[in-house]
């Protein structure tokens, strides 16, 4: 089953938010305030949703489309590889904070390369160019 946004904080997410926001880079702060568009996180719902034709409403619950969407745009902004990125946001407390991970398992390569691929195959040319525009907005 999937979610757009997760609903309820883990014990710990509050915790670590508050000593880490300091910490975090410049862009990922506006990058919060370009990712609060509920248009794009929509849109990477409904492009997950179409990997399995019952998986809106049956199945375990998957991770949020705007998890999701917050992993490969750190992705894609790092240009890391899909290892790396696993590596990255397990190790990391901003990365887990900014993705919105926090204290939840992160996800590992394959399940990331997955969902890369069904972003890939979004139906609407204009949301397909509006996502990958989104790392020039981003950007100070």
């Amino acid at each position: 089953m999937i979610e757009a946004r997760r609903r309820q904080l883990h014990f710990g997410d509050g915790l670590i938010a508050e000593e880490i926001r300091d910490l975090r880079e410049e862009w990922m702060t506006h990058a919060d305030q370009v990712l609060e568009d509920e248009q794009l996180v929509a849109t990477v719902y409904e492009a997950l949703a179409k990997r399995s034709p019952k998986s809106r409403t049956r199945g375990r619950h998957g991770t949020p489309a705007e998890v999701v969407m917050r992993l490969l745009l750190l992705k894609h902004i790092r240009n890391w590889s899909y290892d790396v990125l696993e590596r990255e946001v397990r190790a990391n407390l901003v990365y887990r904070d900014f993705t919105r991970v926090g204290a939840s398992k992160a996800p590992d390569s394959k399940t990331i390369g997955r969902w890369g691929l069904a972003l890939g195959r979004m139906r609407s040319r204009r949301s397909m160019n509006e996502w990958w525009r989104l790392p020039r907005k981003i950007r100070w």
